[in-house]
């Protein structure tokens, strides 16, 4: 499947089933409190398949997919009879429309924890949380090559993503963070990440980068995958050749080249490249030559490019038993609602750049394409995310959302009776501007990240 309609098709079912249990939450609460619901909707706009239950109520799957909604009887929105007053919303009392209005935000939150359950049960195949090059802050604290991290703070990492999401919270809050490692020879130990020396600006994206970072799998072995003609290793090296030590350095990746070719440059004087052909080691004479980049600058080339491999399997699972996965989800869950509330805290204190926070249709298609494509349980937790972000959203004090229901009802609980209906057409107005302002927003990084970068 092509990653654009991918993408629309994945984007299609994460709404479908995430607005579906959304609705559910509303429409099963509703029932259970003697509401007459009228319409259960998936998406918005003209129908595109409808049909009525015994119950009365109309189930219908509209055209635009981006939400829904249940629709109740209420006083408020046409006539009602009079022999089924009791059964409009309206006539409820406050606790019963509390617990209506709550139920669908609470559906997606233990929505969450059922998919990081599914997620922990399948088990989700990952990278070992081992270190490849290492540099910048990261060496400077001590971490080393062929290092394990065993854990971020008090947040164990049994896999390179569990790193990646433990050290991304202290990177954007620039704290020192322990991180308890252990090394190829089985010792352990911790070592001080100062990431509290973060430059003010840098791009959050690629922070694990910045620190210093990067995981074993993505590592270039030092391998000669073409000779440029007429350079410095032309005649000299070979396609196929290991690099084993330049210049009296051993060298275990691609990486570690560039840097001693520079200063074998600036030196003036030939070095001795040590390799691997055909099962023999040879040692020959090398000088790089100076090369103009594509920017005009100039630096020290050897003439040689990678051969890069493909992606190793993935060496580590993620996995609990069916009993193991229940508090295993539930602590997860707890620890994102605890990250997306940090983010959002982030986001409104100036902490993280916007476009970082706010996601729009764009980049939650790609995301689920991505997703989708490493398997079921990688799917599982990023449905899971979705699905609390869209719980813990909508509980947002912001009237037309859910939240902005619940406050109206907190206020009436305190003052004794309802908010007035002006008060209630003002914070329509509020929350209209608002949603539109963050639907614009979420646009405008979809065209940002995804089209302009």
């Amino acid at each position: 499947m092509g990653e654009l309609f991918g993408s629309i098709w994945w984007l299609l079912v994460s709404l479908g089933v995430l607005v579906t249990f959304h609705e559910f939450g509303h429409y099963w609460v509703a029932r259970r409190c003697g509401v007459k619901v009228l319409r259960f909707s998936v998406g918005f706009g003209k129908p595109l398949w409808m049909r009525r239950g015994r119950d009365g109520t109309e189930y219908a799957i509209a055209a635009i997919p981006l939400g829904g909604y249940v629709k109740m009887l209420d006083e408020r929105e046409g006539d009602v009879a009079p022999g089924e007053a009791d059964q409009a919303f309206n006539r409820q009392s406050v606790l019963r429309r509390i617990a209506i209005v709550a139920a669908g935000p609470v559906a997606n939150l233990l929505l969450c924890v059922a998919l990081l359950w599914a997620m922990f049960v399948v088990g989700r195949p990952d990278y070992a949380p081992v270190l490849g090059a290492v540099g910048g802050l990261a060496a400077e604290a001590g971490l080393q090559r062929g290092d394990t991290v065993l854990a971020v703070g008090e947040r164990a990492t049994p896999t390179w993503s569990e790193v990646q999401m433990a050290l991304l919270p202290a990177a954007l809050d620039r704290v020192e963070v322990p991180v308890s490692l252990r090394d190829a020879a089985g010792g352990e130990r911790t070592v001080a990440l100062a990431l509290d020396r973060l430059p003010p600006q840098f791009d959050e994206r690629r922070a694990i980068e910045v620190i210093g970072l990067s995981p074993r799998h993505m590592d270039v072995p030092a391998v000669v995958g073409r000779v440029v003609p007429d350079s410095a290793a032309w005649g000299v090296l070979a396609e196929g050749d290991r690099i084993t030590a330049l210049d009296g350095t051993r060298i275990d990746g691609w990486e570690e080249i560039g840097p001693l070719a520079q200063a074998i440059g600036e030196r003036g004087e030939p070095a001795m490249v040590e390799v691997e052909r055909n099962g023999e080691r040879l040692a020959l004479e090398i000088l790089p030559r100076r090369t103009q980049d594509a920017t005009g600058g100039d630096y020290w080339a050897l003439g040689i490019a990678s051969a890069r491999p493909a992606l190793p399997e993935k060496d580590a699972l993620l996995r609990h038993g069916p009993v193991e996965a229940v508090p295993a989800a539930l602590n997860e869950a707890l620890h994102q609602a605890g990250e997306l509330l940090d983010m959002i805290g982030r986001a409104f204190t100036g902490r993280v750049a916007v476009e970082n926070t706010v996601a729009g249709p764009v980049t939650i298609a790609r995301a689920a394409n991505a997703y989708a494509d490493q398997g079921l349980a990688w799917y599982l937790s990023l449905l899971a995310l979705l699905s609390l972000s869209l719980g813990i959203l909508n509980l947002l004090p912001i009237p037309i959302l859910d939240g902005g229901h619940l406050l109206y009802y907190l206020i009436e609980l305190v003052k004794g009776s309802p908010v007035s209906e002006r008060v209630m057409a003002a914070g329509q107005y509020v929350g209209l501007a608002l949603i539109a302002s963050l639907m614009g927003l979420a646009f405008y990084n979809d065209i940002v990240n995804n089209l302009v970068r």
